[in-house]
């Protein structure tokens, strides 16, 4: 079956890692995602349900407009991908309205434009809470319809809702299973950690969500599996998990003098857990 790719363009996105989560996904009935982001997971498995929650409102609201006025949305949404609005001035006047307005749905077609005509399709907010992402000057940016028809379909099967990752935790039950895609842990204590550190998810949350990870796992019997950067760090935090390795390099640096390419950690907390690592 051909990979689904999400229609928002996500730094840290998931879509290339999609086989390796799959397979160390376990048999549940309903997945549950503390940080859906672009959903490539939700998107490329196949369960009766699913509860999809993140700290954006822009983002569950666009992703709640597009399942319940799907036509509506894609239809107003295609108006904006036009050459005109592919300058930037026309791109920083959206960017104006946007940040002056709550009107739910004029914020989510923004969103999605300013995603893709806006700088390598970040997601960015300054601290009082305006979208600070600089124009992206592409050729002629894609408009996904076909990806949002997909996405829409399947949000069906959905409940998407705003809130932060203890919140969703609570929302498994018997029957689901949790996973995560935190912010990157840093890859050294003195890493520049700027590229994340808008969305406040300190190391504090690092710890506490596989505190919260193991505790679900091992007192409520609901299996929780964690992907982030394979590091001395998030091998403490995840010691009580099976860990696999997950050889798919990414790079993570803008910097392309001086790349690091980083391993992907899967970690998975089960009533069963084994304190063990795999390398594929």
């Amino acid at each position: 079956m051909k990979k689904q790719r999400a229609f928002l363009k996500w730094a840290g996105g998931k879509f290339g890692l999609v086989e390796d989560i799959q397979r160390h996904l376990p048999d549940a009935n309903e997945l549950v995602e503390p940080f859906v982001g672009a959903g490539s997971i939700f998107l490329n498995t196949d369960y009766e349900r699913y509860i999809l929650a993140d700290i954006n409102p822009d983002l569950i609201n666009l992703y709640n407009l597009l399942k319940t006025e799907p036509d509506r949305y894609i239809e107003e949404a295609r108006r904006w991908f036009i050459p005109e609005n592919n300058r930037k001035e026309a791109y920083l006047d959206v960017r104006k309205q946007f940040n002056g307005t709550s009107d739910t749905f004029y914020r989510s077609l923004a969103f999605l434009y300013m995603n893709r005509f806006g700088f390598n399709g970040l997601c960015r907010y300054n601290k009082k809470g305006g979208f600070n992402v600089p124009f992206g000057s592409y050729k002629k940016p894609y408009f996904p319809e076909k990806e949002l028809e997909f996405f829409a379909e399947k949000a069906k099967k959905a409940e998407f809702i705003c809130t932060g990752y203890e919140e969703s935790f609570a929302k498994a039950s018997q029957g689901s299973v949790v996973y995560c895609d935190p912010p990157y842990a840093p890859l050294s204590n003195t890493a520049n950690f700027t590229s994340y550190a808008g969305n406040g998810f300190t190391l504090d949350d690092q710890a506490k969500l596989a505190d919260i990870a193991e505790k679900t796992a091992g007192e409520r019997g609901i299996p929780v599996l964690i992907s982030n950067h394979d590091t001395i760090l998030t091998r403490r935090l995840y010691h009580g998990a099976k860990l696999s390795v997950v050889k798919v390099k990414r790079t993570i640096s803008r910097n392309g003098a001086g790349r690091n390419k980083v391993d992907e950690l899967l970690a998975l907390f089960n009533t069963k857990s084994v304190k063990q690592v795999d390398s594929e």
